[in-house]
């Protein structure tokens, strides 16, 4: 088994999308990317729109020869999008990719009315259905139940998580579990995991109590205590708490950018230096936008 991390926090941009690949087959999970819309007031800086341009490339390219592509659930930085803004990746652009590839999606039940509409959409952009996939085994695919996005008690709808087993090698991809879930990471365990990928709790946002941080931390030293690897990056690494609670975790918890042997990219959660560091000209988003200006100047900032 190969597994390939294409966009998450640690590589400059918001998502969990990555690429398995077994011996006879090329899965391609979560194929979204997204940058912060406004943070701190800001829109991304040019340096993230770089980043963000590198990782719609790959994953365009990752898709071209994909046999299954993976949707855990409908969010903006999970899925290409009908009605993408300048800065995530469209549906159009990779319809023709997926009109033959076998895909496995959250089903219907347990969103938003919001996502339910993306969904629809995705699939009139798509012109096929997203067949639900919660509970189905293939080998060497399993999916689970829905699983709650964050806390249990907060309504922030469900995901879908993927268990991947290739001979001895099993990788699960635990999408935005946020390990605020007792139960999900139960059912991590039961799946007996080589390797996981997963978001780690949101502490950049206000609300997060004490106590759901806590919880998350037990959760994250149980995943760590019985399994070889555990990726956590996503909305953990929106900021530099999170950064520093990462690191206090044991040695075998990391984020993607270490696993992939890539220079870590915080950019999220550097955005204010970033526009400290290197002004942007006025009007430079609108600009973009409508394809007059590029991100050339800024390609070379953050390297691998």
């Amino acid at each position: 088994m190969k597994i390939k991390i294409l966009g998450t926090e640690s590589l400059g941009v918001r998502g969990l999308s990555c690429v398995v690949k077994t011996q006879d087959r090329k899965i391609v999970i979560d194929p979204g990317v997204a940058l912060g819309y406004q943070r701190h007031g800001l829109l991304p800086h040019p340096v993230q729109v770089a980043m963000g341009e590198r990782v719609r490339q790959n994953i365009i390219r990752e898709l071209k020869d994909a046999t299954d592509v993976v949707i855990s659930h409908y969010h903006g930085d999970h899925i290409p999008l009908p009605n993408a803004n300048p800065y995530q990746l469209k549906a159009q652009d990779v319809a023709p990719l997926l009109k033959k590839v076998r895909i496995w999606a959250k089903g219907p039940e347990n969103i938003s009315r919001n996502m339910l509409t993306r969904l629809k959409a995705l699939c009139i952009v798509l012109n096929r259905d997203l067949p639900n996939a919660e509970g189905k085994i293939e080998e060497p695919l399993s999916f689970s139940y829905p699983v709650p996005h964050g806390d249990p008690n907060e309504r922030f709808g469900t995901v879908m998580m993927t268990r991947i087993e290739d001979k001895s090698d099993v990788f699960v991809h635990a999408s935005d579990i946020q390990l605020l879930c007792d139960s999900a990471i139960s059912k991590i365990l039961k799946w007996h995991p080589i390797t996981v990928l997963a978001s780690g709790p949101p502490i950049y946002l206000p609300w997060l109590s004490i106590e759901q941080e806590e919880r998350a931390w037990n959760n994250a030293i149980k995943l760590a205590d019985k399994i070889d690897t555990l990726i956590l990056d996503h909305h953990l690494l929106r900021c530099e708490e999170g950064v520093s609670w990462l690191d206090s975790l044991p040695s075998n918890v990391i984020c993607a950018a270490d696993f992939m042997g890539y220079r870590r990219q915080f950019l999220e959660a550097w955005r204010r230096k970033l526009y400290r560091e290197m002004p942007v000209p006025k009007g430079w988003h609108e600009a973009y936008a409508l394809g007059n200006v590029d991100t050339k100047k800024y390609r070379k900032v953050y390297k691998k």
